[in-house]
């Protein structure tokens, strides 16, 4: 006997076999039982869905001599003969490889011709979208007016794709990606008929991995059966699979939140070396803090309901390491990285660099951080204070609420003493040649124009959201909105800063430093808050250990 694959051989026979698409079945058997089918409908969604098998149900059921339950009875002359493809009634076409004009066109010749044994001749286009203008525009006609007894259904991955004349033809419906559950519960059915043990983390790694297809997910379980010889566990899984234990993703995770560039590159180099593939490794790793954002957030998410409880706890401990923002950051970083890799010929290196640099990011410059950088401090102060002799612990230490909520000027001070990196300063140079600012601010629009148009729009669109302040000497300075602090500290890197200052110089002649602060930093008039500044100040002296304080001056 010829071997099928699990895809072929469970393939859906019936409406109520297609899992996951209720809405679109309960539709179309509404239209089979008013008997107000449509002449043409378009079957759109991602891969594994169920477009085609659905499609070929429906071309069975129109036409089938004994419907069951609006169902067709695949038991009838005309459905066997369908389903053996005796029967020339129900054409499939692949528009991948037959996506030209001449196909089209041979096409409109045979839809003149009447159905051979059933009711309707059905026409299944799959991948609809990769037919060419011309024969786009060749179908266009035979879709606006089909003969009574011609039905086209197309399907397609890419909707977008497909002119607005033809999708305006045409009954849409969305195949929506199956979900986790939906997919779980279909392989331990089908687990059960084949006489497979599975456990149950093991099927809901498979579903997860198939990314909503379920075709996908049956070849992983065909895969994983090959593998095991009808015992499937977990670490099968997970070893077929070539994916990364939850365990090493938690310490990688960790050391990056820890800034251990030396444990995070030594677990990289552990995970590769026991064959793990880079791709499925960053895949792993940015899920990983996808999910921590989602608990940090306390979004309920299906996947994180099929995580266990000591997973969910681990992952609700290791949020603390980590804001929002920095989240968000690292899988921004990895995605990048993920992109790069698939065309490198070396994508080890590039995750490499990936994690030290995410190991060595900057501290996010928002309340949240500066909230945990300041209990920070508080309590190595109050570490420190304990071996001072004469000082007495730090408790009349300032509230770290109340030292968010002091005057800009305050709030500079204490942003200054818990920077780990000093900022760059602005220092006055009498004897250079003063900066015309009048003139690049009147060239501001042509220099950010040249930058979108030298490739470099992410630079561009970020530079929209500044504001230019003034000069000082030879230093611009431009401001940025409270909110935008990931504008100001993307632009504020090295390279990004040494292009603008070039673009600046090219375009207007002048050779400046360049300074980007928020705006809340430009506080006000210094006499107006020198009494407040200097108050503070005295009272940082009389908590902080002068070893451990050093103020700037801007």
């Amino acid at each position: 006997m010829i071997y099928k694959a699990l895809y072929r051989r469970f393939r859906p026979q019936i409406f109520e076999d297609v899992i996951g698409q209720d809405p679109i079945i309960t539709t179309l058997k509404n239209q089979i039982k008013s008997n107000n089918i449509s002449h043409a409908y378009l079957f759109c969604g991602t891969r594994g869905t169920g477009k085609t098998s659905t499609a070929r149900i429906f071309a069975r059921a129109v036409n089938c001599s004994n419907p069951q339950d609006f169902n067709p009875c695949n038991k009838c002359s005309i459905c066997n003969g369908i389903l053996d493809e005796s029967i020339m009634d129900i054409v499939e076409i692949d528009a991948a490889s037959n996506r030209g004009v001449e196909n089209i066109r041979e096409l409109r010749e045979t839809v003149k011709y009447p159905p051979s044994r059933g009711k309707y001749k059905v026409y299944i286009i799959d991948e609809v979208h990769m037919l060419t203008t011309e024969a786009f525009n060749a179908l266009l006609k035979t879709l606006e007016e089909p003969p009574k007894h011609i039905i086209f259904i197309l399907a397609t991955t890419d909707p977008q794709k497909l002119p607005p004349t033809i999708l305006s033809r045409c009954q849409r419906f969305d195949f929506k990606s199956v979900t986790t559950k939906d997919i779980v519960k279909g392989l331990r059915n089908i687990c059960k008929e084949l006489q497979v043990e599975v456990e149950e983390d093991a099927l809901n790694i498979i579903a997860i991995n198939a990314s909503g297809a379920l075709r996908d997910a049956l070849s992983i379980l065909e895969q994983c059966i090959s593998f095991s010889d009808k015992k499937i566990s977990t670490q099968d899984v997970v070893e077929t699979l070539g994916i990364v234990n939850q365990e090493i993703l938690l310490n990688l995770a960790n050391a990056i939140g820890e800034k251990n560039s030396s444990e995070a590159i030594y677990i990289v180099q552990k995970i590769i070396e026991e064959g793990k593939d880079v791709q499925q490794l960053i895949k792993d790793l940015i899920r990983h803090f996808r999910n921590l954002i989602m608990i940090k957030m306390e979004v309920e998410l299906e996947e994180l309901q099929n995580l266990s409880q000591e997973v969910i706890e681990k992952l609700e401990k290791q949020g603390k390491l980590f804001d929002s923002q920095d989240i968000t950051e690292i899988i921004y970083t990895l995605s990048d990285t993920e992109a790069k890799a698939k065309y490198a010929a070396q994508p080890r290196i590039l995750l490499e660099v990936a994690i030290i640099s995410l190991c060595q990011r900057k501290e996010a410059n928002n309340i949240e951080s500066l909230i945990s950088r300041i209990r920070e401090l508080e309590e190595k102060l109050d570490k420190i204070a304990d071996g001072f002799d004469g000082i007495s612990k730090i408790n009349h230490q300032p509230n770290v609420e109340q030292v968010i909520k002091r005057p800009q000027k305050e709030e500079k001070i204490v942003r200054d003493l818990t920077r780990e990196e000093n900022k760059e300063t602005i220092k006055e140079d009498h004897n250079k040649k003063s900066v015309d600012f009048i003139e690049i601010q009147n060239k501001w629009e042509e220099i950010k124009e040249f930058i979108k148009q030298d490739k470099k729009a992410q630079i561009e669109a970020l530079l929209k959201e500044g504001n230019l302040e003034g000069m000082r000497d030879d230093v611009l300075i431009i401001s940025f909105k409270d909110g935008y602090g990931f504008h100001r500290e993307t632009l504020d890197q090295v390279k990004n800063k040494e292009y603008i200052i070039g673009i600046i110089e090219k375009i207007t002649g002048q050779k400046i430093r360049l300074s980007l602060i928020m705006e809340y930093e430009l506080g006000g008039n210094k006499s107006d808050n020198k009494d407040e500044e200097e108050e503070f100040i005295k009272k940082l002296q009389e908590s902080v250990p002068s070893e451990l304080l050093e103020i700037y001056d801007e």
